[in-house]
């Protein structure tokens, strides 16, 4: 029996009760059973329909606020990953600026040590005329030491510059003259031997060290360095290049630093930005 025979049925079958006044009463007790049977399933068939109707209406429903989910989501990411351009940008443009930076520092850093190489070979060339044992010339830290021995500047005990140091001490003011980016360290050593009494007016090494210092100092300045560019200083017997346990070695340990650093006010002007 099909959808429309059971919607009408119970319409026919009255109609037919009407037609036939002449019917048992069996036959129409059969007829009203199947007609209540079918208005029970009938109503069952509406409730069945009502629920899809609402199963649909609760799908759409679903299906609105998945839709709304979807797109609250999506527009979530979209504001995310323009964050993320916006941010990656930003970490380029400072990656960039701090390469720049990084480009500079190279860039005089290796000017400087240019500097410093010529500057080493302008005062080798200078002093070539005295013995290695004597004087050298070496770089360090990007520094240029030119290291003086006892034996060239000082006799034993002594504060005054004999002559072949005096004529060392010019030709090192000669090749550094007119040099103003370039900053002179004076720097006297000695051993560990303690003087005996006062010496030349050094009550120990310590006092020697400075005094000898300072007379170089004077060398140089008067030979036409700038004295604002010339610093004396006295280490004693507290930074020896070897260990005094020979008399050689404490030969090695009395001597004098010059200690040429040239200016990094380039340098530090471009590590102190921003």
């Amino acid at each position: 029996m099909n959808y429309l025979t059971r919607y009408f049925a119970p319409v026919l079958l009255s109609a037919s009760l009407l037609a036939l006044p002449a019917c048992n009463k069996k036959t129409i007790g059969v007829l009203q059973g199947q007609n209540a049977q079918l208005a029970q399933e009938r109503q069952q068939l509406q409730l069945e329909k009502d629920a899809l109707a609402s199963d649909k209406a609760e799908l759409a429903s679903e299906k609105a606020a998945l839709a709304a989910a979807k797109e609250r989501n999506e527009a979530q990411l979209r504001g995310e990953l323009r964050d993320k351009d916006g941010q990656l940008g930003t970490a380029e443009q400072d990656l960039a600026t701090k390469n720049a930076r990084i480009m500079e520092l190279q860039r005089v850093l290796d000017q400087k040590e240019a500097a410093t190489t010529a500057l080493r070979k302008r005062v080798a060339d200078a002093l070539l005329g005295f013995n290695a044992q004597d004087l050298q010339v070496n770089v360090k830290d990007g520094k240029v030491y030119v290291s003086l021995s006892e034996q060239l500047l000082f006799k034993s005990g002594s504060t005054q510059v004999d002559p072949k140091g005096q004529d060392a001490l010019r030709k090192l003011a000669t090749a550094l003259k007119g040099n103003s980016d370039v900053n002179v360290l004076v720097e006297g050593h000695t051993d560990d031997v303690p003087l005996k009494g006062v010496v030349n007016g050094a009550k120990d090494n310590w006092d020697l060290s400075v005094l000898r210092a300072t007379e170089i100092t004077r060398i140089l300045t008067t030979a036409g360095l700038d004295p604002t560019k010339v610093t004396p200083s006295g280490r004693g017997k507290y930074l020896p290049v070897v260990t005094n346990d020979s008399p050689a070695n404490k030969a090695l340990n009395r001597r004098t630093d010059i200690i040429l650093t040239p200016k990094l006010d380039e340098l530090f002007s471009i590590l102190n930005a921003n």
